[in-house]
Parts: structure tokens; C-alpha cells; sequence
């Protein structure tokens, strides 16, 4: 019998996975629970990675990133926000950033504060590192407010998740609220990883970004999702050079480096317009809001590709349930929070598929 660290007993698969394994089975899913963009890489991406592919560019490149990658996400960054961080390494997806920095920065035993709901990735990681996650609570709004962070910080507070436009509930924080979060967290000596992959989906303007008021803070985005490179698992992180030296020794036993291809169709897509895309999806926000908000208590999401709709009755888990009985797939709220009230919904499909979604979940309210 194989004899397994303990560690993995406080490890939980992915509620999400499970809907995807249920999806296999059904024939013609109305699929509303991937969180991913269903618009294509832009075409000067691909060809330049099939470019480097064909130049021979296949081998490992220096584990933190190349140069003309990072410089310009420096430059992007600094013509964007005004941000300078101090240095940029680049990483295996937002989720390979996301480990480093949680195994850089954490010790078992510390608190670490993460908003309720949250990525269901902040919990596990806490976890497995033996960390103690404390969750505030901010429900019914989604809004990680100044007085929410000071009420749940303690003496022992290390480190804040922030996540900003937010997976699964798409708030996005105001900047007066970044501003208040800051000074909490400086005034006692909180650490902040601010989780950004979302940045280009924000609806009522730019998304703000907690740089402005606390330029220490860790900085973690990507590829993935203003670009449709999901598969390409390319992310970074941004921030403090004391923080990304240690990252940068766990890369290179851990993941070595980003796929080298990647990085080069990542220099061809790091400038290119998003705008068209982002309107588009304007517009499905628009439509899966406008569609439930006669039978379901929901926020209007401003930003990301998610909305979070509480159940009319029951719990989560059991109106999943019904809804995958009519092959509507969406995602269980208690994988992204300590309540089983809400149910998460991706609108990153087509107008089609959402109609059909609208259709099935009224019926069934």
C-alpha cells in the first residue's frame, strides 16, 4: 500500500473538475462552468511561436523568463499604472506564480486573509502548506472593504489574497477601497499578492490596481485570459525583488522554466488590442444579468467572466444537481466559498449557449 504525506488529506480535488468529468457523459451540455475565453489566440501569437518552433527555439530558456518578454511586460506596466516593480520573473501559468509565491512567502501555521468568495486555488495552497486561512466575509456585495480586512486581521496576519476583478464573483474593487486595504495592511505589516489575471475584463473602466497605494505589493497575471492562451500556461509576477529571488530558486527545481515557444508568441501578443473582445463580453455580462436577475438574487458582475447568483431554495450542491439534470452545467459556490448559497455561472460562451442557460435556470427557479 502506498504510504502518502499527510498533507494530501487536507488537500481537496476540484469541484470544478467534477462538473467536467459529468459534462463527458451528457451529449449536447449547456456548458456554463469553464472558466475559460472562447474567442481564439490572436493570430500574430501563433505564428510567432510557430515561428520559434521552427527556428529551433525549443530548448529551456533562462529560468526567469527572456529578456524581451519581460522588459515588456516592465514597459506595460509602467504605461498602463505608472508602476515600476522592481523586478518581473516569468512563470508557468498564473497558477505556477501563485505557488511559488505561496511557498516563498508562507509558513506553516501563519493566517493569511483571503476574501469569501474566493479562488478555489488560495485555499488548497494554504493548506498544503500547513497555513491557516481566515476568510472575510463579503457577502452580499462582494466588496473587500477597509473596515471587512481590519475586523478579520489579527496580530499573527502575514499575508492578504487579494484578487481583483474577481473569479468567482466578477466585483471589482474601487480605488478607494485598494487605498483603505493599503493602509491596513502597512499599518500591520501585512504582505499583499494581488491576483490580477483578470485585468482586461473591467466594464465600467479600467480595473485599478492596488500598485498605486502599496507598490510592494506582489503582483500576479498572465496570459491566459485577455489573450485565450490558456493552454499556453504562461503568467507572471511582478514585485519585490526579495520576494522573486526566492521564487526564482523554487522555479528552478520545480517547474525550470515557462515553455520556451510560449514566451516567444507572448512577445507578440503582450501589445496587442483587446478591446473587441472585451466589448463582446460587455455584452454577455449584460445579457446573463438582465436574463436572471428577474428570478435570482444577483450582483451585477464588473468585471471578469463570472457571475454568482444565490439559489432560490435548498442548497447549492442540490440546485447544481437539478440544473445538471436538464444538462446545465455551473459550479457549486461552496468550491469558491464557506457558505453553500450561491452557484457560479461563466459567460465566456456563446450568446446561444447562454440563452439556453437563461431558459433552463428560470424554469428551474
Amino acid at each position: 500500500m502506498a504510504k502518502l504525506a499527510k498533507r494530501m488529506a487536507e488537500v481537496e480535488a476540484s469541484g470544478i473538475r467534477r462538473v467536467f468529468d459529468l459534462a463527458a457523459k451528457i451529449k449536447n451540455p449547456c456548458n456554463l462552468s469553464i472558466g475559460q475565453p472562447d474567442f481564439d489566440v490572436p493570430a500574430p501569437a501563433k505564428d510567432a511561436a510557430v515561428e520559434a518552433i521552427r527556428a529551433g527555439f525549443n530548448r529551456y530558456t533562462i529560468t526567469q523568463g527572456i529578456p524581451e518578454l519581460r522588459d515588456g511586460i516592465r514597459a506595460k506596466l509602467k504605461q498602463s499604472r505608472g508602476w515600476e516593480p522592481e523586478d518581473v520573473i516569468i512563470t508557468s501559468g498564473v497558477s505556477g506564480a501563485l505557488t511559488l509565491a505561496v511557498l516563498a512567502m508562507v509558513d506553516p501555521g501563519d493566517e493569511v486573509l483571503v476574501g469569501d468568495p474566493y479562488y478555489l486555488g488560495y485555499k488548497q495552497l494554504l493548506k498544503l502548506v500547513g497555513a491557516k486561512p481566515v476568510y472575510i466575509d463579503t457577502y452580499p456585495d462582494f466588496r473587500l472593504s477597509p473596515e471587512r480586512l481590519e475586523r478579520a486581521a489579527t496580530p499573527k496576519t502575514k499575508l492578504l489574497f487579494l484578487n481583483s476583478p474577481a473569479n468567482p464573483t466578477g466585483a471589482v474593487a474601487n480605488e478607494a477601497d485598494l487605498k483603505g486595504i493599503a493602509e491596513v495592511c502597512r499599518r500591520r505589516g501585512i504582505s499583499v499578492i494581488s491576483d490580477e489575471v483578470y485585468d482586461a475584463f473591467s466594464y465600467e473602466g479600467p480595473a485599478a490596481s492596488i500598485t498605486k497605494f502599496m507598490p510592494e505589493a506582489l503582483v500576479l497575471n498572465g496570459f491566459s485570459k485577455a489573450y485565450g492562451m490558456t493552454g499556453w500556461r504562461l503568467g507572471y509576477a511582478a514585485g519585490p525583488k526579495e520576494i522573486l529571488r526566492e521564487m526564482l530558486k523554487l522555479q528552478q527545481i520545480t517547474f525550470v522554466c515557462a515553455p520556451s515557444m510560449t514566451q516567444k508568441g507572448a512577445v507578440a501578443a503582450l501589445n496587442l488590442p483587446t478591446e473587441s473582445n472585451i466589448a463582446a463580453y460587455r455584452l454577455k455580462r449584460d445579457l446573463i444579468y438582465e436574463g436572471l436577475r428577474g428570478k435570482f438574487d444577483v450582483a451585477k458582475p464588473a468585471g471578469a467572466f463570472y457571475i454568482f447568483p444565490k439559489v432560490p431554495r435548498g442548497t447549492d450542491t442540490e440546485f447544481v444537481e437539478r440544473a445538471i439534470a436538464k444538462e446545465c452545467l455551473i459550479i457549486p459556490g461552496s468550491v469558491f466559498s464557506e457558505r453553500n448559497t450561491h452557484f457560479r455561472i461563466s459567460y465566456a460562451t456563446s450568446e446561444e449557449q447562454l440563452r439556453r442557460g437563461i431558459d433552463i435556470l428560470n424554469a428551474l427557479a
